[in-house]
């Protein structure tokens, strides 16, 4: 019997229930950067990068995938996409991998982690336009460069393995539930965050249980204080996480 990844059953509701409206919208205070995905979309990269991890990297029930990303809607889509060829994620930054996604800081730690595996690390520029992280050490991928040749179609894993450490994706999933239910996130809620992505209660607690319930997440990244009620106010926000 086929189980349904963590990608599938949070993706599949979205996709059907409203193609096209936004799912996350990404901001950075810093930059003026603001970009937004719709459930299409966000399922088209999501797709290149399960495609990307499956494909040229080997990547697949029983792998780890350490994501060590800022919260971004680039680190969205590849937690979406690993969790589609139902690679385990760990964004602790603490567990050995077989692949590693980082940003340019991150790249030695990347580095450490995929060691004993002698693993594959691709770096991403997190550039809103695709560019390319420059004068990357010889062996080590760049993103940008190497998703947009895959499809943006994909055969979701029919077996896959945990979704975080510890956790199915159906347990991943509960888990989400339990916490829109303790904050009584409802159904289509247009949901402000500033918070990081960077342990498994995190990814659940302020990136699934949104998504979950069918809500719209605007992530702020470098959040200034006088920019956010504008912000607010611009994309209808209905609720704020703490």
């Amino acid at each position: 019997m086929r189980e349904l990844t963590l990608a599938g059953a949070l993706l599949d509701p979205l996709l059907a229930a409203d193609p096209v409206g936004p799912r996350i919208t990404f901001y950075d205070n810093a930059t003026g950067e603001r970009i937004e995905l719709s459930a299409v979309t966000l399922a088209n990269w999501a797709a290149k990068t399960a495609n990307l991890l499956r494909d040229e990297y080997g990547a697949g029930p029983g792998s780890t995938v350490a994501v060590l990303l800022p919260a971004h809607w680039q680190t969205a889509a590849v937690l979406l996409g690993a969790w589609w060829i139902g690679a385990t994620v760990d964004v602790s930054g603490q567990s050995p991998a077989e692949v590693a996604l980082c940003d340019a800081d991150r790249l030695e730690e990347a580095d450490d982690l995929v060691a004993d595996a002698m693993g594959e690390v691709a770096v991403l520029s997190l550039d809103p336009f695709g560019k390319p992280v420059p004068d990357l050490p010889a062996g080590v991928n760049d993103y940008a460069t190497t998703v947009r040749v895959h499809g943006d179609q994909i055969v979701p894993e029919p077996d896959p393995g945990p979704a975080l450490p510890g956790l199915t994706a159906a347990e991943a999933l509960a888990a989400a539930h339990r916490v829109a239910d303790e904050r009584g996130l409802r159904p289509g809620e247009r949901v402000l965050s500033t918070a990081s992505w960077d342990t498994a209660d995190a990814v659940i607690a302020d990136l699934v249980a949104v998504w979950a319930v069918g809500g719209s997440l605007v992530q702020v990244a470098n959040p200034d204080p006088a920019q956010l009620p504008r912000i607010t106010e611009t994309e209808k926000v209905t609720r704020v996480l703490p």
